[in-house]
């Protein structure tokens, strides 16, 4: 849902470690940029009927919380908080486990 297919065919990676996955989903698009992506409430959508039906299949419960939920999630299950990490053309994204 958050991929640029205009700029790059490049595939989504997913990349599961021993104590930690990184993501690497697409860069910053619109109103989200690399300085303020995180911020809660900002959503733009660069593919607004691929984020429409993954709503409507229950991939997506609502948008613009993905970040905040996925913090939350790692802050309850006691892990490190998230790492972003981002450029114009992607966005790495680390959840470590507990160490």
């Amino acid at each position: 849902m958050h991929r640029d297919y205009e700029r790059s065919a490049a595939p989504l990676r997913i990349t599961w470690l021993r104590d930690r996955v990184v993501l690497s989903p697409g860069g910053p698009f619109g109103q989200v940029t690399v300085e303020n992506l995180g911020r809660p409430g900002l959503t733009e959508y660069r593919n607004p009927t691929v984020a429409e039906a993954m709503r409507a299949l229950g991939y997506v419960q609502r948008f613009g919380v993905g970040i905040v939920t996925a913090r939350r999630a790692m802050r309850n299950n006691g892990n490190p908080d998230l790492l972003l990490e981002p450029d114009e053309t992607f966005v790495s994204v680390t959840l470590r486990l507990l160490s």
